[in-house]
């Protein structure tokens, strides 16, 4: 057992960034691809995502410190500190159940592909983190190791789900043929922005307004071209951070350079995932005819979607305004801001790119998952405190948006809760709700995608 720790973790120690050319090399492989196609594709995947980080990490420098200064200019005193992603995937990757699901999960993807409950094969090994987590919730609420993977494992079944049903948006929305995003924190919000979609489809006078990254070019010239958008939203963010001018201009200069960039790495990581993608649909079709198998990946590749980019540097002082004016939120938005273009990728793709409804879908989003983070701070702290993380100076609780942002693990923590009833309450209604929004909304992808 040792051993095999040792191995899982060395490989998890490599990060995404290295362990996916090997993972879709092994991939390719297997697909009859042969070593240097399967080689090449790996390794320009590989790339894409240094592109990717590259970009993301420009964008989590510059809002990070706006964001940062602007929390200080308004003077903001909440308790619970969000201390990134980073964090949170370390801290889950420290608990002990985290080596135990890593196989577990891995097992059960290959089970449920061969019964033909799930098309997605999840061969994004460094984002497991997202489908422990709950697992690792479940383990400091209820010190019950066999209930913890058990509801790891149903969460991962669930998110599975989702992104089966959501590929056919991943495709068409975002240009990724043969592509699903099984992300916990952020495919699960697609039934959620799907309902208010067809909310938003039976409202008269609204549902005719439509206004995208793309068609605002149209509509305002020079202005709506994306480098435009990023330098004008990065310079309103230096202004509302009190940067002195010079520091304003780096902002929106390098906010542009976001808005370009980030598109063009994701254009490079699909000309890697074009040959595997094909290889995989050939090998399923000669063995199964009839059957489709999706490669599941990490959602960072539709965050260069123009329209996702856009929403989510608008969301950066909307987040901060949120964290002010809801009187129930107690989550000081910091390091997180920086996840944003993750956390909205199902607003933008539920109202087909229309910033208007986009906006409205992310800030219920954000509003939730302030929610979330206030409710379950006592919790994510104990694991916290668990597993040793060395606590900010005057921090008394830590999370963030990312570890906030799964519906599933509020679901079931509520759940496997009972002796307090009217959090087990609040958790049937819970689940009640999201299972009849997911089934209001289910045919909605199909029937919008049938003729495209």
């Amino acid at each position: 057992m040792e051993v095999i720790t040792k191995a899982v973790q060395w490989i998890l120690d490599l990060g995404a960034v290295a362990m996916l050319p090997i993972m879709l090399t092994v991939f390719g492989l297997i697909l009859g691809q042969g070593f240097f196609k399967s080689f090449r594709a790996g390794l320009t995947v590989g790339i894409g995502f240094v592109g990717i980080n590259l970009v993301i990490g420009l964008l989590t420098t510059g809002v990070g410190q706006a964001g940062a200064m602007m929390v200080s200019r308004l003077g903001i005193n909440l308790d619970i500190l969000d201390v990134g992603w980073p964090i949170g995937a370390a801290i889950t990757f420290a608990t002990p159940i985290a080596m135990i699901l890593i196989p577990c999960i891995f097992i059960l993807n290959i089970i449920l592909l061969a019964v033909n409950f799930t098309k997605t094969m999840d061969v994004d090994l460094w984002n497991y983190w997202h489908l422990i987590f709950p697992g690792a919730m479940v383990y400091y609420a209820t010190e019950s190791l066999p209930i913890a993977v058990a509801a790891a494992l149903i969460n991962t079944i669930v998110i599975f789900k989702l992104a089966d049903w959501t590929a056919p948006a991943v495709e068409h929305e975002f240009g990724l043929p043969g592509i699903s995003l099984p992300h916990g924190e952020t495919v699960n919000w697609a039934p959620v922005t799907y309902t208010l979609n067809k909310i938003y489809d039976a409202i008269p006078g609204f549902n005719k307004i439509n206004i995208t990254a793309a068609n605002l070019k149209d509509k305002i010239g020079f202005l709506g071209e994306p480098m435009i958008i990023g330098l004008v939203l990065g310079a309103i963010i230096g202004v509302l951070a009190g940067y002195e001018a010079k520091a304003v201009i780096n902002l929106a200069v390098q906010m542009g350079a976001v808005m370009v960039l980030l598109p063009r790495m994701v254009s490079l990581l699909m000309e890697g995932l074009m040959p595997i993608s094909e290889g995989a649909r050939s090998f399923i079709q000669k063995r199964f005819p009839g059957k489709d198998v999706y490669i599941g990946l990490d959602a960072a590749i539709c965050t260069g979607h123009p329209s996702v980019i856009t929403l989510a540097i608008l969301m950066i002082p909307v987040t901060i305004l949120l964290a002010i004016v809801l009187p129930f939120n107690r989550l000081l938005p910091l390091a997180d801001l920086a996840v944003l273009p993750f956390t909205v990728i199902w607003a933008v793709a539920a109202s087909r790119g229309n910033l208007i409804r986009a906006l409205i879908n992310s800030i219920v989003i954000v509003s939730i998952i302030f929610f979330f983070a206030t409710n379950l701070g006592d919790l994510t702290t104990t694991m916290a405190h668990a597993v040793g993380f060395d606590f900010p100076a005057g921090a008394t609780q830590i999370s963030g948006i990312d570890m906030s942002a799964h519906i599933t693990v509020w679901l079931i923590i509520k759940l496997l809760n009972p002796s307090n009833f009217p959090a087990f309450m609040s958790g049937v209604i819970g689940l009640a709700a999201y299972a009849l929004m997911w089934i209001w909304v289910r045919n909605d992808i199909r029937k919008t995608y049938a003729k495209v």
